[in-house]
């Protein structure tokens, strides 16, 4: 049995909750989720390009626990973009910081 995950500490919303190929109504693309920490991730890592462990600690999180959340988010905005799918933000357990 999986550990229950723990909450994880964000700093703020994204503006949109959804992306999609142009021209392509989105009732007819596949969706992805990206959860709310699998954003911030990637905004700590690739945009602020912090180092995995700073990072970590700002979400309140192991450094291995990050490496995973980060690989599973490129992992899924690959996946939206090698294969024309909507993206959408939402859920996971968060909790906003500031």
């Amino acid at each position: 049995m999986p550990r229950p995950c723990r909450c994880r500490r964000i700093r703020c919303q994204p503006d949109v909750s959804c992306f999609k190929p142009r021209g392509i109504p989105l009732d007819r693309l596949e969706e992805v989720q990206l959860k709310l920490d699998e954003w911030e991730a990637l905004r700590l890592a690739d945009w602020e390009g912090l180092y995995q462990e700073e990072a970590a600690g700002r979400m309140g999180i192991s450094r291995q626990t990050f490496g995973n959340i980060i690989e599973s988010a490129h992992k899924k905005i690959a996946d939206v973009l090698l294969h024309a799918k909507a993206l959408k933000i939402e859920g996971g357990v968060v909790k906003m910081v500031k």
